[in-house]
């Protein structure tokens, strides 16, 4: 009885530390997924999915690395999330980068939950923190203690209109105009697709279609639509070049070099009624 007593008791102790332990050095502000609420929309990306770049300022040759990721799935007030990630670093000084973005965006609904910025460009320092509440038409901005209302109950932040726009057909030709900003004054957003083109990147060599993003007050796009996205022109929709020109910096590219797929939720992981019978 004794020996039966240990076997039980041991376990349940080893579990207890060690959870505890675990789960103290996770950030609260990211959740582990536990329970999937809603199924999500059909998109071109997933969980896994890493994009990694050659960064380059002005004429220069390669001058820094990036990255945009799909990270796990992740929980923000009880709806299931994609983390999405973009990095990148580089220049010289004093033209010297270094910016990191990342949004919390609805698996369902492709709405933003959660946005940070934290931009470091020549000697100034940025860290936004905002959390979004689309039901209610409020943002809060974790940071400061400051708050607004937003336009819109399908809030988009600058990394998430990247994610949004391989959502869209981007035929050559069409504007998209989305009041969507999670402030009145970026509004409108315009996704301009301008022309179909080739490019050589250390990836490979990718036939694209170029968009011009127009976002007022951006960090990553510049005023005045002076950014250009490269997108693989077939079903992943991957961003192979960047062209932007950075506030204080100056032109700045990123050159795709390396890609890992990731697995997209549907299908199988949720099939749809739509979707019929599912195989194994």
């Amino acid at each position: 009885m004794m020996r039966r007593l240990v076997l039980t008791v041991v376990p349940l102790l080893f579990q207890v530390f060690v959870g505890d332990a675990v789960a103290g050095q996770i950030p609260e502000i990211a959740t582990p997924v536990t329970t999937r609420i809603d199924p999500p929309q059909r998109v071109p990306f997933g969980p896994g999915e890493r994009l990694e770049y050659d960064v380059k300022v002005g004429f220069l040759g390669k001058r820094g690395e990036g990255f945009m990721e799909v990270g796990p799935l992740e929980t923000v007030r009880d709806r299931t999330t994609y983390r999405v990630t973009m990095a990148y670093e580089g220049g010289l000084w004093p033209a010297k980068v270094k910016d990191h973005f990342e949004s919390w965006i609805d698996v369902a609904s492709l709405v933003t939950l959660r946005s940070i910025e934290d931009t470091k460009q020549l000697r100034r320092e940025v860290y936004k923190h905002f959390e979004f509440y689309p039901e209610r038409r409020m943002w809060e901005r974790i940071d400061n203690g400051n708050s607004g209302e937003m336009p819109t109950d399908e809030p988009l932040d600058q990394i998430s209109f990247f994610y949004y726009a391989r959502t869209l057909p981007l035929e050559v030709g069409e504007e998209y105009v989305l009041n969507r900003y999670y402030r009145d004054r970026g509004n409108p957003v315009i996704l301009r697709v301008l022309r179909k083109d080739t490019v050589e990147v250390p990836a490979g060599t990718f036939p694209t279609v170029v968009v011009q993003p127009i976002i007022k007050y951006s960090v990553l796009f510049g005023e005045g639509g002076e950014a250009e996205l490269y997108f693989s022109d077939d079903a992943r929709r991957l961003l192979v070049l960047m062209k932007s020109n950075i506030p204080l910096i100056g032109a700045l590219s990123l050159h795709l070099r390396t890609i890992t797929e990731g697995r997209r939720l549907t299908p199988p992981e949720y099939p749809r009624e739509e979707d019929g019978p599912q195989g194994p």
